[in-house]
């Protein structure tokens, strides 16, 4: 159990190329690439890694595996985060079919609210394979000159062949459209009639997230990530096909949305629509994977099962080893208390012909059966960037430098794990003597402005959640669960203000583990699906139709994994 002090302030599978890089073969029996992963394990001062306990790790994380300075294999100081930059990578325009604003009004509301970068997702398709992809390019370049300072980057919500939705997106650049585009026609899920559960199917998606990490390598485009959105929702993506598309290429296929959008559907009849939360009311098809609960089909506290369940599938995924990121954003189409509505003459044969439809018109009413809201109003990502840039935003995203709240539930966290005289945060794996006394130390800053529902959100309580590495975790693709991890310390933060550090003695390094954090305003919870021995109150499964998020807020944060040398 980590033991913990408080000062107050006022103010997976084993990848063959890392085994083969870190065992006792002789240079000259190991292939290019093996040969390469062996040179970056070196500079990084790792040395008889199988028998350190690294084996496991696949590259330890992708910045590592790149060889990235800002790494350094866990040096101290070398995770250093410059700039904590709040956004949203799931955002629909008049250029979705179920849609209506403008890139212009959808960005600007997002900086209005805080928001530091944007991604424009409209659902990819037919009329949007062959014009839609296009067309938002100009509104996009325009918003980007009347917004500076704000990053709005250019991608597409994907219909993953045999499974959900995704958001694909590149850098800015000549080719970021016809990247987008060719990729669309040739690797949605819709275009390509590829929807249905196949091995066929699944190999598509596949294929398409190795196309991308082609074009980076080709420097078509200087970056390109994708993340699956609301995974949950309707049960399609099983655990095989998440851990195929990781495997397919790390840099490029990065994590999930670990909290879905349309947080205001839950809202309840009077000032809401009484629909679920999330839109997560749904229950077993005829694709989705008969692993699945039904409880998974449910938002908890307004996150996805798999990431809201303490030993459920993220955990699962985590527990290999190998890098799996959460997101929060809002999948804004039609916002709730807007005033404004397609305009006369929107229609469905309207939109195909056109690839849009026109600019929104007041309504002269409130909208309050809406499930959105505006990007930044409820939902933040918060990316650890060393620069304020397109770059970095996506570098910070691979490396799972990333932290996300609901009704902005705290002002900002700074997570430092420490051992042997080196330290890592949100994403790292920090890699440490045998032996080596472990620290984690998490400084809050509380909330000291009322959020966008109009109160001071406090946080209320703070869990430490700790699992085991094994790289034989998941020798069955299809492994839901990660036994050996847990809640392993409540802290009671009810009442604190300013700034405050927790800080927690995690005993001698003996093996590979990875640590995570959650926290919430208290207000609603139950001890987790596996049973109050691993969550002893975790957030509560949404009621539909009565599910205020704002009486329910919670963040989370990516993972840190700390791996003994020798």
């Amino acid at each position: 159990m980590a033991r913990e002090h408080h000062h107050d302030h006022h103010d997976h599978q084993v990848d063959p190329t890392t085994l083969a890089a870190a065992s006792d073969a002789s240079d000259g029996d190991l292939s290019p690439a093996e040969l390469s992963r062996r040179g970056l394990l070196r500079a990084a001062g790792v040395t008889g890694a199988l028998t350190a306990g690294i084996a496991g790790m696949a590259g330890v994380t992708p910045a590592m595996a790149e060889g990235r300075d800002d790494r350094g294999g866990g040096r101290q100081g070398s995770s250093e985060v410059r700039w904590w930059l709040a956004g949203d990578h799931h955002i629909h325009t008049q250029h979705s079919s179920d849609a209506q604003y403008t890139v212009l009004e959808q960005t600007q509301h997002g900086a209005a609210y805080g928001l530091d970068w944007m991604v424009i997702t409209d659902h990819g398709g037919a009329t949007h394979a062959r014009i839609g992809v296009d067309l938002v390019n100009p509104d996009i370049r325009a918003a980007r000159a009347a917004l500076e300072g704000t990053l709005i980057f250019q991608g597409l919500e994907w219909n993953i062949p045999a499974a959900e939705h995704g958001t694909v997106f590149v850098t800015p650049g000549a080719h970021e459209v016809a990247v987008l585009k060719q990729f669309e026609n040739d690797y949605d899920g819709s275009v390509k009639d590829a929807t249905d559960n196949s091995a066929a199917n699944e190999a598509l998606a596949v294929a398409g997230i190795q196309w991308l990490g082609k074009q980076k390598d080709k420097r078509r485009v200087a970056d390109a990530l994708f993340l699956a959105n609301h995974p949950a929702r309707n049960g399609i993506d099983s655990p095989h096909e998440v851990r195929a598309w990781r495997d397919a290429d790390p840099r490029i296929a990065v994590g999930w949305e670990g909290a879905p959008g349309h947080q205001a559907a839950g809202l309840p009849t009077g000032y809401g629509g009484a629909s679920a939360r999330g839109y997560y009311g749904n229950a077993a098809a005829a694709n989705s994977f008969a692993g699945y609960p039904p409880e998974s089909y449910r938002s908890w506290g307004g996150f996805d099962f798999y990431t809201a369940t303490v030993g459920g599938l993220w955990d699962s995924l985590l527990a290999e080893g190998k890098p799996w990121s959460i997101s929060a954003n809002s999948d804004s189409h039609v916002n709730w208390a807007d005033t404004s509505r397609r305009p006369d003459g929107a229609s469905s044969e309207q939109f195909n012909a056109d690839g849009r439809y026109g600019d929104p018109v007041n309504a002269g009413e409130v909208n309050l059966t809406a499930g959105d809201f505006w990007p930044g109003f409820y939902s933040r990502t918060h990316v650890g960037a060393g620069s304020r840039d397109y770059a970095a935003v996506m570098k910070g995203i691979r490396n799972g430098r990333m932290w996300v709240d609901h009704g902005r539930l705290v002002k900002a966290l700074d997570v430092r794990l420490t051992a042997g005289g080196r330290s890592e945060t949100l994403g790292g794996t920090l890699l440490a003597p045998r032996g080596s006394t472990v620290r984690l130390v998490v400084r809050v800053a509380a909330q000291t402005i009322p959020n966008w529902g109009n109160f001071l959100p406090t946080l209320n309580r703070v869990d430490l959640i700790r699992g085991a590495v094994d790289p034989d975790h998941a020798s069955d693709r299809d492994t839901l669960t990660a036994p050996d991890t847990k809640v392993v310390r409540q802290t009671d933060t009810s009442g604190r203000t300013g700034t405050f550090t927790l800080t927690y003695d995690l005993g001698r390094l003996d093996e590979a583990f990875y640590v995570r954090l959650r926290g919430t305003d208290g207000n609603r919870q139950q001890p987790g699906y596996y049973g109050a021995a691993i969550d002893p109150a975790g957030p509560a499964i949404d009621v539909v139709g009565d599910a205020d998020p704002w009486a329910d807020l919670w963040f989370y944060t990516n993972p840190i994994w700390v791996v003994p040398t020798r």
